[in-house]
């Protein structure tokens, strides 16, 4: 199967010139499953697109000024994604976005709920 990242990292990215292509090949024939959420953190917003095939996954996040690709690791309770030098963290319709180089066990530098 194959997996094309390209309409989403186009739509993920603001700027036509920054915009790039990433293509990954899975095994097997899990079927690809996408779903767009839109999150208010405060006065900020983030867009997130989840998408899943088969055991992978990995969420587009769309913050201000950058985009962030992340995968699923292990977590405890929710749905916890890390890329760059952050983790997006998901439990229901709440998300909290941490930033790694602040510390382990820093506070989430934004505390999100998903708009219905």
């Amino acid at each position: 199967m194959r997996l094309s990242l390209t309409a989403i990292i186009l739509a993920a990215v603001t700027s036509a010139a920054m915009a790039s292509t990433v293509t990954l090949e899975l095994p097997g024939d899990a079927k690809v499953e996408r779903n767009l959420v839109d999150y208010t953190c405060g006065d900020q917003t983030v867009k997130a697109e989840y998408i899943s095939a088969g055991d992978n996954s990995l969420v587009v996040l769309t913050l201000s000024d950058r985009t962030v690709i992340a995968v699923t690791v292990l977590s405890g309770s929710g749905a916890k994604y890390t890329g760059q030098h952050y983790v997006w963290w998901t439990k229901g319709d709440n998300a909290d976005l941490y930033d790694l180089t602040k510390g382990e066990d820093a506070p989430a530098v934004l505390s999100c709920e998903a708009v219905k």
